[in-house]
């Protein structure tokens, strides 16, 4: 199959959301929309296709039944999830665990979560917490203990354009003011370590999984400086690997005014986080936007991209 395959953004209402992913053309459903899963086979919010002949489908009834459109045999769940998170409040402070943590601490999760964030937009002085200082399980259980978040947490002042690689068992949070672009393994699992004491609107706090945590916690923390690579550039555009782990490989893609692609690998997913322009796959081309979330099949993963336009691309 040479042609993407488009997929309707599931919105999820979040208590740290706001209203700026409608600047994505997304129809909100709440005044506290944190999130748009773009491309999720995941129990959560499955992507469904939005068009074409498989319109009506979703992500993980393709992957458990056509796998020769992601290159072959296809086993266990797709192991991506896609998201754009607007952030008009703080996140809570949390963690994740890595597979073989979800695996012995979760009954329905076939991957532990290891993330990583492009950073789409940032209001001015917005910042992530990222890592802490604390240098043995004591002092880590001690700093929580006396609420000492201020000297637990490392906190980073962030801008657009940024890109951070967040490996399982990382402490972190996303600050206010920020639109991110999240590729992460696909799990829903969030250990809460902290929630600034705020409550919902029935005035209760939300749950805190201290004791899970202190499983998956990386103690000492580990800082992980994410080294970008650019792979092309000329007067049509930039493209930059951002990171290749064992979970993904996600690149970043600036098109001034075209792109001649080919990568080996057995799918593509693809974000538009700005512009709009025109993807042309075997003589056959097709509209692009701010806000679409496609796939590519193995088939398909040669390509032309025409216009001005940002885009995130990942695959396994």
């Amino acid at each position: 199959m040479k042609r993407p395959i488009f997929f309707k953004p599931v919105l999820q209402e979040r208590i740290w959301g706001g209203q700026k992913l409608a600047q994505f053309g997304y129809e909100l459903p709440s005044k506290q929309t944190g999130e748009c899963w773009g491309i999720s086979a995941h129990q959560n919010g499955l992507s469904i296709v939005r068009e074409g002949e498989f319109e009506g489908k979703s992500l993980r009834e393709l992957w458990d039944s056509r796998p020769e459109l992601f290159g072959g045999e296809t086993s266990g769940e797709f192991p991506l999830l896609v998201k754009i998170l607007d952030a008009a409040a703080d996140l809570s402070v949390q963690v994740h665990p890595n597979d073989e943590q979800a695996a012995a601490l979760e009954k329905n999760e076939a991957y532990g979560k290891t993330e990583c964030w492009y950073v789409i937009d940032a209001e001015e002085g917005a910042e992530l917490i990222l890592g802490h200082t604390a240098q043995t399980v004591e002092a880590f259980t001690q700093k929580v203990e006396r609420n000492e978040w201020e000297t637990l947490l490392n906190r980073v002042p962030i801008k657009a354009g940024d890109f951070f690689h967040v490996p399982s068992g990382t402490i972190h949070a996303i600050g206010a003011g920020t639109i991110i672009l999240e590729t992460q393994q696909s799990s829903d699992t969030t250990y809460r370590v902290y929630d600034f004491d705020r409550t919902d609107d029935s005035g209760q706090k939300r749950e805190l999984h201290l004791e899970k945590a202190m499983e998956v916690t990386q103690i000492p923390d580990i800082r992980y400086k994410t080294k970008t690579k650019t792979i092309i550039e000329n007067d049509g555009c930039k493209v930059t690997e951002l990171v290749t782990t064992n979970e993904f490989t996600v690149y970043h893609g600036q098109v001034r005014s075209y792109w001649n692609a080919a990568f080996d690998a057995n799918y593509l997913l693809v974000s538009i986080v700005k512009g709009m322009g025109e993807l042309t796959i075997a003589n056959a081309s097709y509209r692009v936007v701010k806000g679409d979330h496609l796939l590519l099949p193995v088939e398909a993963t040669t390509f032309e991209v025409k216009g001005e336009l940002e885009l995130i691309v990942s695959h396994t």
